[in-house]
């Protein structure tokens, strides 16, 4: 690790550089964005984020929360892009954003004073992009970096790295080519004695390799560490000073002898409701008897209430082993669920935990439904989205609705995440798959509800899901140098605790993961105790999940549409398209399905029912079937001249030319006297050209003992097609320019 100091646009300008894993890392400061409380670049290879950092001059008393906001915006320019859609200059954050703006805020959020209460504002941008290194945890080192050369009272620095796991080996800062073939997709952050946060997906890995990849992503935080701290001494401001909010002694011990004296009986409830409500109710009577007993002394009350309670609760569960529902520290609450239940949907099914109630609804669409994901790394059509709803009524509460989150999405994507390595992949499965997880009702860990919920509705929808997925949240409470390790978490020890691990995963594996800590990180013991106990907990959900459906419905739901495929040869991709897409519009018209054709010639059909999707199957190797000497077709006249007629053979509008000749066993003098625009003809083909022409003729044809040709054909019935072969190949060539 070393700093460099130059000057450049008639400014001091800092370089440091560092390693992580044989790769460096450059942080440059004093160069841009001065006015910025902190600002650096941070460039591994040709990616560069800029990360600022700014703390409000004013303090805002008339608040309870730390008001920290974190930006991140993938600059398109960064890799030589111009936005899709309308607006080219882009609009609002995309998913990813949002996600690596989560992404970059939670770790840094434990490491400031839980009382300052001024705003802080980082905004972290991709400005150069080499398609290969990805952002996000730059953007880690980038903010912590800007916090620790900044005035804010931030007490890192921090670091953060990806790791991957390529052919059984451990990689540190995979590129986006080698994740392609990595079975694990973990950013880790933290410091060099803590574990911050944990993010990622895996395919079925084991806890024990998870394990070792988080101490292979903390051994690899020392230099970047180091390099902020000498940052510090060189340029770094000094620091806020956050005064500890004045406690008074008195209201202190009257509060914590009220809350030990009544609270197991006040406070411990397995009833949310009735739980809460006792609580405030029992909160106001320490009040009232505090401004009865000390009337001079209540300005803090709420902070102390708050502090004691928090106290009181976390010695209850780690001295006493007593949670606030009654449970064991290991112990589920419990468990029901159903499947199928809306009649008219792909799939569905409704899961309860307590007192945490999810339905999630499996929807079917043909391959073009897709969503288009359009950014720095990724430009690709996904098939399957999985979205997250949390109303407010599910808590009880009155809020406006104006569209998701960023919690809606951050756990959406996490049960996506958890469930994409089960999902069968598109030649598997030709659909487009959509989850909606509704929460209906809300005491903690829904998103591990909305894991497991979804997994039975995708099963119920008759998806091939390769194995099911369940999840668990778990706690972890500190208290006097010992802690209790907590399965499946509830709102209030989620509230008051110290952790939220997520872990979701099948028999074989863990398939995603995300862990926020409340406090300045845990060690690895806690992750590895933490891990197995998730893993029973895990275990024993997919034993109920099992029994409520045991596997995949063999069949798909009566209510879902039927996806066809078959393969052409890409030569007859535009006979099936026709010019200006007519012949396809045909097709769709008269059959109501849905068909999208590849480029290399797969075909895929979403029918609604499987008479419909037949029909289009057929008349598309109609189309595609090689037109054969001495075959014989049903065709349609579609024009008329002196010479002769053009008769379309098939229904993809294959012309051939009925010479005047060859219309009768007779001589024929004008071409009306024998045919009719649209009357149907039965002809064989006598001759293609070399250059695809189609000659065609009705001599011979179901002939009568008089030896003339029976008037044309009428109607739609496909006669005499029984004995025809009409999925073959044919090499003929269309006659129309």
């Amino acid at each position: 690790m070393k700093i460099d100091k130059k000057t450049e646009l008639n400014r001091d300008v800092y370089v440091a550089h560092a390693e992580i894993a044989g790769q460096e890392i450059t942080v440059t400061t004093g160069k841009v964005a001065q006015q910025a409380g902190g600002s650096v670049m941070v460039q591994l290879g040709g990616t560069v984020v800029l990360a600022t950092a700014v703390v409000a001059e004013k303090e805002r008393p008339d608040i309870d929360f730390f008001p920290l906001v974190v930006d991140y915006f993938d600059k398109m320019y960064a890799a030589g892009k111009i936005p899709g859609g309308f607006f080219k200059r882009g609009g609002r954050p995309s998913d990813q954003e949002i996600l690596r703006s989560r992404l970059i805020d939670r770790p840094l959020r434990p490491l400031f004073p839980k009382h300052f209460r001024r705003d802080v504002q980082i905004v972290v941008s991709t400005l150069s992009s080499d398609g290969e290194n990805i952002p996000d945890f730059l953007g880690i080192i980038g903010a912590s970096c800007a916090l620790t050369i900044s005035d804010a009272p931030f007490e890192g620095p921090l670091a953060a790295v990806r790791i991957g796991l390529i052919d059984g080996e451990l990689v540190v800062n995979p590129t986006v080519t080698m994740l392609q073939k990595s079975t694990l997709d973990l950013v880790v952050a933290g410091t060099n004695d803590a574990i911050m946060m944990v993010e990622g997906g895996a395919t079925q890995v084991d806890e024990e390799t998870v394990a070792k990849a988080m101490e292979l992503a903390q051994a690899s935080f020392a230099d970047i560490i180091a390099l902020q701290m000498e940052l510090q001494k060189e340029i770094g401001k000094p620091k806020i000073v956050v005064p500890p909010p004045e406690i008074d002694p008195e209201v202190l011990q009257l509060v914590h002898e009220e809350l030990f004296k009544k609270g197991d009986e006040k406070l411990f409830n397995p009833d949310k409701a009735q739980r809460e409500s006792a609580s405030g109710e029992f909160e106001n009577e320490i009040k009232a008897l505090v401004q009865e007993k000390l009337p001079e002394k209540t300005s803090n009350f709420g902070l102390i209430f708050e502090k004691e309670l928090k106290s009181f609760v976390r010695d209850r569960i780690v001295i006493q082993g007593k949670r606030p529902d009654g449970r064991k520290t290991n112990e589920i609450r419990p468990i029901s669920m159903e499947v199928g239940t809306l009649p008219m949907t792909h799939g569905s099914a409704i899961f309860l935990r307590g007192q945490t109630q999810v339905l999630s609804v499996t929807t079917l669409g043909a391959k073009d439904e897709g969503q288009l994901v359009e950014g720095l790394y990724e430009e690709e059509i996904k098939h399957y989205m999985h979205y997250y709803n949390f109303p407010p009524f599910s808590v009880g509460e009155v809020r406006p609705l104006r569209g998701p989150s960023r919690r809606d999405i951050g756990h959406g994507n996490l049960a996506e995440r958890s469930l994409v390595p089960l999902v069968p992949t598109e030649e598997e499965f030709p659909y487009t798959i959509q989850v909606f997880s509704e929460v209906l009702e809300s005491n903690g860990s829904s998103s591990m509800a909305s894991v497991c919920c979804s997994s039975l509705s995708l099963m119920d929808a008759g998806v091939p899901l390769k194995a099911p997925v369940a999840g668990i949240a778990m706690g972890l409470i500190t208290s006097n140098d010992k802690i209790a390790i907590l399965t499946d978490i509830q709102g209030v020890e989620d509230a008051l605790g110290d952790m939220d691990f997520k872990v979701a995963g099948t028999t074989e594996g863990i398939t995603g993961l995300q862990m926020d800590i409340k406090i300045k990180g845990i060690d690895m013991n806690i992750i590895r105790r933490a891990l197995a106990q998730a893993r029973e907990a895990r275990m024993f959900i997919l034993g109920l999940m099992k029994q409520c459906l045991p596997e995949p419905r063999p069949e798909l739901s009566p209510n879902a549409p039927r996806v066809y495929t078959m393969a052409i040869d890409t030569e007859k991709i535009r006979e099936v398209i026709g010019p200006g897409g007519k012949v396809i519009k045909k097709i769709i018209e008269d059959t109501g399905c849905k068909i999208d054709i590849e480029q290399d010639g797969r075909v895929f059909i979403t029918a609604p029912n499987e008479e419909a999707g037949m029909k289009a199957k057929g008349i598309i190797s109609e189309i595609t079937e090689d037109v054969t000497v001495g075959k014989i077709y049903l065709g349609r006249v579609t024009g008329i001249r002196d010479f002769g007629a053009f008769v379309d053979i098939g229904k993809g509008g294959k012309e051939g030319l009925l010479h005047i000749s060859e219309i009768a066993n007779y001589r024929v003098a004008k071409v009306e006297d024998e045919l009719k625009m649209g009357q149907e003809v039965m002809v064989k083909v006598k001759k293609i050209d070399e250059t695809g022409r189609i000659s065609l003729t009705r001599k011979g044809l179901l002939e009568t003992d008089s030896g003339t040709i029976p008037p044309a054909i009428d109607g739609d019935e496909d006669h005499g097609h029984e004995n025809n072969d009409h999925h073959g190949k044919r090499h003929g060539k269309d006659r129309r320019k």
